[in-house]
């Protein structure tokens, strides 16, 4: 990790150097991704088997590429019943949190004869991706799937790659079936994404696909958009600890490392205003990396995107914090609570040293899909909204359209809509023609 002071100049280039790992900045891949997209639009079930066969190396029909009853049975005997149980406790707290976001449809009568209001209603149909192999993760399929379920969605699609013997990760089934999808398919990466946005034979089209992928799974649901709504264009893990003297770097360094496990291209930052904690942290990470399971993995994220930012002043280090947005926060100061009312930008924030990510990734119950690559400045996590529409409610009576009729008439006709003006003029034709009589 590069230890550097904080000052617009290294923020600057820090800003720029994580954008790097943006997938806006893979444009190389996205004419092979078209190109998917294309043949399975146009070729549909035959097109998708072609490039599941080529890609996963399993050879589906469509009677294979649905998961059955007895696949989703067998799946619970190769899953440890201590994880199916903890499945369930996280479930508990996802689906408690989430159903507190839970708004409802609204009117306004006036005595006017005016009623306004908002009509909300769940979307009919919802493409869950979920990544297949050493990177299946059965806690997001939770976070896709349980916000869709307590929003409403009657259809919730899954789909994810097989592998060569057409068997799905057993512990991504188990979770699917806990949160209730309704349907599962053996189909990955940007074939998986055409069906869901497009349709096929086996596969019906669905209105929003959320969920992580690879690059080719991340620049399929960009191209998609518009056909079908989507969640966001996900990058690489993030996480930025800010923290003052009173924080412990043997936790800190661990917390660092949790997100920097996550694959080369994740970011790990400290900001802090101890010198003691920016010069212990790097040594207590060199004593973890001799036991962790991923230590590769891990020094090239923190030789390539990760940082010790040393500040002079708290407010010097939250002006940091939120011109990096980070994905994760982790706040560790004497008073956690007073500094996260001064943060505007982050995914997710933890407050204390008891407060680690992960805790947030399996079973708080905040959803842990978040915006990355400082997109948390306008963007916000996964959450029930994302899972239905809002539809506007206008009524008036005749009385009350009478009484403002003629504003509507002069602004319509201050810019030249002439048909616009008239919409609302014939309705009071007659009236008009009394009142000049």
């Amino acid at each position: 990790m590069r230890t550097l002071h904080v000052n617009k100049e290294n923020i600057s280039n820090i800003l720029e150097d994580l954008l790097k790992r943006s997938p806006n900045n893979y444009d190389q891949y996205a004419e092979a991704v078209q190109a998917i997209l294309d043949d399975v639009k146009a070729g549909g079930d035959s097109a998708m088997f072609a490039y599941t066969e080529k890609f996963d190396r399993c050879r589906l029909t469509a009677d294979t590429i649905r998961v059955t009853e007895e696949e989703i049975e067998e799946a619970y005997t190769l899953v440890e019943p201590s994880l199916v149980e903890v499945i369930r406790k996280a479930l508990v707290n996802i689906r408690g949190y989430h159903e507190k976001q839970k708004r409802n449809s609204w009117f306004d009568a006036q005595p006017d004869g005016t009623i306004l209001g908002q009509k909300i209603t769940p979307l009919a149909s919802v493409g869950v991706y979920v990544p297949g192999g050493k990177a299946a993760y059965p806690s997001s399929v939770l976070m896709n799937i349980v916000p869709a379920k307590v929003a409403g969605v009657e259809k919730i699609v899954m789909v994810t790659p097989p592998d060569r013997e057409g068997k799905v990760t057993p512990a991504t089934l188990v979770a699917a079936h806990e949160a209730g999808a309704t349907h599962v398919y053996k189909v990955g990466g940007a074939q998986a994404i055409a069906a869901l946005a497009y349709g096929t034979e086996s596969i019906a089209k669905v209105d929003k696909i959320v969920g992580p992928g690879n690059i080719y799974v991340a620049l399929a649901k960009k191209a998609v958009y518009g056909h079908v709504s989507i969640d966001s264009i996900a990058g690489p893990s993030e996480i930025l600890v800010l923290a003052d003297d009173t924080a412990n770097a043997h936790y800190v360094a661990a917390d660092l490392l949790s997100q920097a496990e996550h694959d080369e291209l994740a970011s790990a930052i400290l900001v802090t205003t101890s010198e003691r904690l920016a010069k212990e942290v790097p040594e207590e990470i060199e004593e973890y990396l001799k036991t962790l399971s991923r230590a590769e993995i891990i020094r090239k994220s923190l030789d390539s995107f990760g940082y010790i930012l040393l500040a002079d002043r708290m407010e010097d280090a939250i002006e940091t914090a939120n011109a990096i947005a980070s994905e994760h926060l982790e706040i560790v100061t004497a008073n956690p609570f007073e500094v996260m009312t001064k943060i505007r930008n982050a995914g997710a924030i933890f407050l204390g040293e008891y407060s680690s990510e992960p805790l947030g990734d399996y079973f708080a119950g905040p959803n842990h899909v978040l915006p990355t690559n400082g997109t948390a400045k306008f963007f916000s996590p996964l959450n029930l909204d994302d899972f239905v529409k809002k539809s506007s409610i206008i009524y008036y009576s005749r009385e009350a359209l009478e009484a403002i009729h003629k504003d509507i008439e002069t602004f319509a006709e201050a810019e030249h809509l002439t048909a616009h003006a008239n919409s609302i003029r014939v309705r009071f034709e007659e009236k008009e023609g009394e009142d000049h009589e």
